[in-house]
């Protein structure tokens, strides 16, 4: 940047202004979508000849950027600095509504469509919209039945990490959740708070049609059914 802070060059897409017309010419490939640095290896295409030089290490395995806390390799100076976040605890990026903070831009960004309700990935199948990416790809799985995550033990796959985490604690036995009133334990919480239901006696899942109350959404179904199949016998 000039030492005076000046940005002369002016995008006339989005305004966006740049101290140096070489910064404006790569930028407004960004509108135009021309990508002049072409790979040698791969064919992949790039705006810059920085980004192209970048990419290329991929190919040639060069990581010269190293981390003087555990000696990892990066590809270029902002991997290393992302990287370094993870051991300082460094988050600059700070959302105004909440003042959450995450370690990089792409992530406030993401969380910031929670305030602004923004919602711009959606599914091809059934017009659902997500605010991420990795929502809508969780969300496909529904339509095309693929479990991509394996128990190791049993071989029974699921849908999401999640979901396979808690899975595993079958095979190792642990339930860290406890009840305070009996010797109950279990995997996970929501199956303690059903539990505790016995103790407190709570029945949050009403029939709308005659008020009978239940511990359990699964019995509250079952239990509607009884006025389905009465509404069925009588037409």
């Amino acid at each position: 940047m000039s030492l005076s802070g000046e940005r002369p060059y002016l995008c006339s897409e989005c305004d966006k202004k740049f101290t140096f017309k070489s910064q404006l010419i790569i930028h407004q490939r960004r509108h135009t979508g021309e990508k002049p640095f072409s790979c040698s290896e791969c064919s992949k295409c790039f705006r810059s000849n920085s980004q192209l030089i970048l990419h290329q290490r991929i190919h040639t395995g060069e990581q010269t950027f190293l981390c003087s806390i555990c000696s990892k390799c990066f590809r270029s100076d902002s991997e290393l600095i992302k990287h370094q976040r993870t051991h300082t605890g460094e988050k600059p990026f700070a959302c105004s509504e909440c003042d959450k903070c995450f370690t990089q831009k792409p992530h406030l960004a993401r969380h910031q469509r929670i305030h602004t309700g923004v919602k711009p990935f959606s599914c091809s199948e059934c017009s659902k919209c997500f605010n991420t990416d990795i929502h809508l790809v969780r969300h496909q799985r529904s339509h095309t039945g693929e479990k991509p995550f394996k128990c190791s033990e049993c071989s029974k796959c699921f849908m999401q990490k999640s979901n396979l985490i808690v899975h595993l604690k079958i095979h190792t036995g642990v339930k860290p959740f406890s009840c305070s009133e009996c010797d109950y334990s279990a995997i996970q919480s929501s199956d303690l708070v059903k539990h505790q239901r016995i103790h407190t006696g709570e029945k949050p899942f009403i029939c709308s049609e005659c008020n009978k109350c239940f511990t359990q959404k699964v019995s509250l179904l079952t239990h509607q059914r009884i006025h389905t199949n009465k509404s069925l016998g009588s037409e």
